[in-house]
């Protein structure tokens, strides 16, 4: 073994226990985080509002992310001092590899569930859609785009694994550059993937199935998230945490769109229920955002029809 191998494992035995315990909780954070997507979808029973192109450059932006680390040579060399120190040591050396293979298949979960629940032609029953549904229509995505999702991201996938596979065992002098370049093609789609899903949003002008408190998390989230890459792989693995920073920064602009529209339907809403609520008209009263029966308003129907 080289001394500066047996340097690195000798340093890895001994594990810092608050890196070790900030590595935990950021795993268990990025679980979290994307557990309220997971559960909108579910919810909502529909992918409405989250943009294909979204999830894919996501799912592949992910992909490469965990092939650029599992291929990094700072990270082989860490697998590989795992045969010379103990389980917790080799544990706490891996948990940036968990870290990220956590995110990757948190968000392979999120691309399952945007393909099941996809919107199927709202408006295809109805006979006569006024303008506003027609264009509405128009801008939702088809469901050849969607399956077209899945196909790339899985062909993606096949071509990240078998490349790695051939770099690590055939040319393994050439690792590091497979290695920067996965990284530098993950930082990239993950700057490209915020742009569609943002211009979805601004287009639909409401956040529709995206989850807001996952954004909130995941927004700081991927500042700290960076920071422990940083600390764990130093410079050299600039294109592993840098895909993070540049990925919070996008995350906070798409928050910040999410809020604003939130807030404008807050505010509406409450500006229709004064309307409604005894405005001396004849409109009725708001009930839990519904009419009541006894209301005004359907009184006079009913003083029409008789």
């Amino acid at each position: 073994m080289l001394p500066q191998i047996m340097d690195r494992c000798k340093e890895l035995s001994n594990p810092d226990l608050f890196n070790f315990s900030l590595s935990v909780f950021i795993v268990l954070g990025i679980l979290v985080s994307y557990l309220p997507q997971h559960y909108k979808i579910i919810s909502r029973r529909t992918s409405r509002g989250i943009s294909p192109m979204f999830v894919l450059l996501g799912t592949v932006s992910g992909t490469a992310s965990i092939a650029n680390i599992l291929t990094l040579p700072e990270s082989t060399r860490d697998m590989g001092c795992c045969k010379e120190i103990t389980r917790f040591a080799c544990a706490s050396a891996l948990l940036g590899i968990a870290q990220i293979g956590v995110q990757w298949t948190c968000f392979f979960f999120i691309m399952l569930l945007f393909l099941i629940f996809f919107p199927r032609s709202p408006l295809s029953s109805s006979s006569s859609p006024d303008a506003e549904a027609e264009d509405d229509l128009t801008h939702m995505p088809t469901w050849k785009e969607a399956v077209l999702v899945l196909a790339l991201s899985l062909s993606f996938f096949i071509f990240a694994f078998l490349g790695s596979v051939i770099f690590v065992y055939a040319a393994p002098t050439h690792l590091r550059g497979w290695a920067n370049f996965l990284g530098l093609l993950g930082t990239l789609l993950a700057g490209i993937q915020y742009i569609p899903q943002i211009i979805t949003t601004w287009r639909f002008q409401e956040v529709g199935s995206l989850s807001v408190p996952m954004m909130c998390i995941q927004t700081p989230g991927s500042f700290v998230f960076a920071a422990s890459l940083a600390i764990r792989l130093g410079p050299g693995g600039w294109s592993a945490w840098g895909l993070f920073i540049l990925t919070g920064c996008l995350q906070g602009v798409l928050l910040g769109m999410s809020l604003w529209f939130l807030w404008r339907e807050r505010r509406d809403g409450k500006v229709v229920g004064q309307q409604v609520n005894g405005d001396g008209n004849g409109n009725g009263d708001l009930v839990n955002g519904e009419l009541n029966e006894e209301t005004p308003l359907l009184g006079n129907v009913r003083a029409g029809e008789e």
